[in-house]
């Protein structure tokens, strides 16, 4: 079989798509007679291209960009144009079985037009599918009927969560669109084979800076507890558009000793980081299935977070949703875990078994028995 794979982001460029297509390329890596083109993008101007493994190439088309974890629409607008050349080069040199696009929108734009001679697949993502993404609205509203002959003319949908389906078919109703979740390294994050109660509470939260996040709610919350008496600690760990704000806060409420930002954390000593901290917070009000949460999951760290999509397949024994938008739910359910440290440290249990549920090789197996499904489908036609 061979594929060519499009990715507008790919490490170190992005977030958890990236981080979800290179995770599945190892997956994917010495598989007998699988053979695959990745298409994405690079940090610098110009055209280079990597083998990734025996069967695995990377074309990366390099990009005047600016911040590596933000997307400004200039940024896409120069993606697509140099990006649609070469996958017609590749096109031309290649006989592709199908072509599998991460992201419905810019990505499986470039699909549309070779729709008539080679199918494809969409991973839709989380901020590709309209819904309440701050920044997005006003490009959800000029590019949703787009959106839509992208989606229609697809062989196949995937959604990274129930919850992202819901709202994929809430936008375009009548579509058949399968769920494969994203995955976690259960070998590179685990837990604290020693773990003890501390001294002091230690939340961690891991994501893009950005409005969807929700951040500040999150320091409101440690600032209630601390207010409280409650020791606690809050790391941040991630760079954005609002990281600037969100020190300045930091700073005006008088919480440098309690809330660190540690800016982007490079991915190495992530697992580190995730074992060094007691419970996981989030207050996001989208997800598509957050990569952040499964490696913290499986680094042994209960959940405590706000309501939104992409929740149910994660958290049932091993944390707690929160139904109200304020952060005095959030400061009540840390409170609860701080206040009875046998219930947390079963939730920590709970978390690394249920992280077993996402393997990246359970993910690869189930893409590639969709890959096996679309080409017996396309040669009866």
């Amino acid at each position: 079989m061979n594929i060519v794979m499009l990715n507008c982001e790919f490490p170190p460029i992005g977030g958890g798509a990236g981080n979800a297509n290179l995770h599945l390329l190892r997956e994917l890596s010495g598989k007998d007679g699988l053979k695959v083109d990745v298409l994405t993008s690079g940090p610098n101007p110009g055209l280079s291209s990597e083998q990734f493994s025996a069967n695995i190439t990377i074309y990366k088309v390099g990009l005047h960009k600016r911040d590596l974890h933000f997307w400004r629409r200039t940024e896409v607008v120069e993606w697509l144009i140099k990006a649609r050349d070469q996958y017609r080069k590749l096109l031309v040199q290649n006989n592709y079985d199908l072509a599998h696009a991460f992201f419905g929108f810019p990505t499986a734009y470039l699909c549309l037009s070779t729709a008539s001679r080679l199918p494809y697949i969409i991973s839709l993502r989380g901020s590709d599918v309209p819904g309440k993404h701050v920044r997005l609205q006003l490009d959800y509203k000029i590019l949703g009927p787009l959106f839509k002959r992208i989606w229609k003319n697809a062989t196949a949908l995937v959604a990274c969560s129930e919850g992202l389906k819901a709202r994929a078919v809430t936008f375009m109703p009548g579509l058949s669109i399968e769920v494969i979740p994203n995955g976690v390294d259960l070998e590179l994050f685990s837990p604290d084979p020693t773990p003890e109660k501390p001294d002091t509470l230690r939340l961690l939260t891991v994501g893009r800076l950005s409005p969807t996040k929700r951040v500040e709610m999150l320091i409101d919350a440690v600032e209630m507890l601390q207010n409280q008496g409650v020791k606690v600690q809050l790391t941040i760990a991630g760079s954005g558009a609002l990281e600037r704000r969100l020190r300045q806060t930091v700073t005006r409420k008088n919480l440098a000793d309690v809330v660190r930002m540690a800016g982007r954390v490079e991915p190495e000593k992530m697992p580190r980081l995730y074992r060094q901290n007691d419970i996981f917070v989030s207050a996001t009000m989208q997800e598509g299935m957050s990569n952040a949460m499964l490696e913290a999951m499986a680094s042994g760290l209960p959940i405590v977070t706000t309501a939104c999509e992409g929740l149910d397949e994660l958290i049932s024994d091993n944390g707690i949703i929160v139904r109200g938008n304020g952060p005095q739910t959030l400061a009540q359910a840390v409170r609860a875990l701080y206040d009875d440290w046998p219930t947390l440290d079963r939730m920590s249990k709970a978390a690394r078994e249920h992280a077993h549920n996402f393997s990246w090789k359970n993910v690869a197996q189930k893409y590639l028995n969709l890959y096996e499904k679309v080409r017996n489908e396309t040669n009866k036609s």
